[in-house]
């Protein structure tokens, strides 16, 4: 590893497998999860399309217009120009802070780093599908897979100092996601291409004080409208340096303070991120490190048949890794349950479960919801925080009104990961409970077939229609 300047050029690199990226060299495996993580993305589009924050922008994208490039989300027919487009469909897709999660086997990593990679791509691929016309499935979803590619070696190989000095990896690096898809689409190359790359590095953007605010899912909503206007910028002729990844005042060392020299011979395209170390699609709508510690609350109250009136105190013993980012004592708005530990646990203990319904200002408000977080003190514990950063360990002990007390701890499986992913039922399971209420029966059925074929589609554009509410 190395604190200094990288010096193997990761901008030429980037460019020589995208413009050599094409469907038939992906392996069968990265189809088969990249169809997973297509339908999950689909899904939270329609979940996040009724979220005040999403419908704040639809406003303000029907009052900007424009050319109609693309349909905007939540608006029927009504098109607006592609990177308008694009910034409705990204924050909508992370509205709920649900979708999928990076995975790494770097014990050297710290969590935050990885990015969600799937939405700023895929938004930026479904955009640029109805813009330019009749896009191959084929097409469409290698252009997807190529910007995972990138953007999830990008965040692999930067050092974990970029989260750590307060940037949202889905909105800087995501950026690089959304750009690869979008240039992949418009067959950019060369010089154009190099320029793409540099115009994104100057654009990506996102810092966690926001986090718990509807600003944190504008993040990826920016990283892909800039990723679609850093695109269409360079096939313009627009101009940046073009080695804007790399050296002394490159986006590597300017945002993250190097790279892991060492990761560089991984390339890009020899191994698949999305296949190897995977993708993580998410079982709640929070953030990822909150996710075996809510398992293990759940595993705890179920199997002891708690009741929530009897629940006199909980202690909750974890590390930074997880105390850090899931920063509020206590949750007031439904934004900022996402990021509080005791509203996340206080929601399973009363209703075991965590989903849509639960992540609403009316029920964290609620007066046994604001009871029950208040019963929760969480502790940095001195022994987990020395196993290291790169597991979510934690130790529930909840203590009852007789005296007794009830003890659960989480460790390194986690549902939903790689190594115990969400089976295809389970996917169709948190599609349906997405779009519950916005999309009826048959149009979900519908978003599910075509997903399932997604590579057979003669029009990929065929998929922003069926997920207009």
């Amino acid at each position: 590893m190395t604190q200094g300047i990288p010096s193997s050029n990761v901008t030429r690199a980037a460019c020589a497998f995208i413009e050599s990226s094409g469907y038939d060299a992906l392996p069968a495996e990265a189809v088969r999860i990249a169809r997973r993580c297509i339908l999950d993305g689909l899904a939270l589009y329609v979940a996040g399309s009724d979220e005040e924050s999403v419908q704040v922008l639809i406003a303000d994208a029907r009052d900007l217009g424009g050319r109609e490039d693309a349909l905007l989300l939540g608006a029927g027919t009504r098109k607006v120009p592609a990177p308008l487009a694009a910034r409705v469909l990204g924050t909508a897709g992370h509205a709920h802070d649900w979708d999928d999660t990076q995975v790494s086997r770097d014990p050297a990593h710290v969590y935050g780093l990885l990015t969600h990679p799937t939405i700023p791509p895929l938004t930026a691929a479904l955009v640029m599908a109805q813009k330019l016309g009749t896009v191959s499935g084929r097409d469409f979803t290698n252009a997807f897979v190529t910007g995972v590619e990138v953007e999830s070696k990008i965040s692999e190989w930067m050092l974990p100092d970029h989260y750590k000095r307060g940037l949202h990896s889905s909105g800087t690096v995501g950026t690089f996601g959304a750009t690869v898809s979008a240039a992949k689409l418009l067959g950019l190359s060369g010089a154009k291409l190099a320029h793409a790359i540099g115009i994104a590095a100057s654009l990506a953007a996102g810092v966690r004080v926001n986090f718990g605010t509807m600003t944190k899912p504008l993040h990826v909503g920016r990283a892909s409208e800039n990723g679609v206007t850093a695109a269409l910028l360079a096939a313009r002729g627009f101009t940046a340096d073009p080695e804007a990844l790399d050296g002394r005042w490159g986006f590597i060392q300017v945002q993250g303070g190097g790279i892991t020299e060492s990761k560089i011979a991984q390339g890009f395209g020899k191994t698949w991120s999305i296949v190897d170390p995977g993708i993580s699609i998410k079982p709640y709508p929070s953030g990822i490190v909150t996710h075996q510690s809510m398992d293990a609350m759940l595993k705890l109250v179920t199997e002891k048949h708690v009741d929530p009136a009897t629940v006199e105190r909980i202690d909750f013993h974890a590390g930074s890794n997880i105390l850090d980012p899931i920063r509020y004592p206590v949750a007031n708005n439904h934004l900022q349950a996402k990021f509080s530990m005791a509203g996340l646990l206080a929601m399973i203990v009363l209703r075991r479960r965590a989903g849509r319904q639960e992540f609403t200002d009316a029920f964290i408000q609620s007066a046994a919801m604001q009871d029950m977080q208040r019963r929760l003190k969480t502790h940095l514990d001195p022994e987990i925080e020395a196993k290291g950063m790169d597991v979510i360990r934690s130790r529930i002990e909840m203590t009852l009104r007789d005296g007794s007390k009830l003890i659960e701890s989480a460790g390194e499986r986690y549902r939903g990961g790689p190594d115990n992913p969400m089976s295809d039922k389970d996917l169709e399971g948190k599609v349906a409970a997405c779009t519950d209420g916005i999309l009826d029966a048959k149009r979900r059925d519908e978003v599910i077939a075509a997903v399932w074929r997604v590579e057979a589609l003669p029009d990929a554009a065929r998929l922003a229609q069926l997920i207009q509410p």
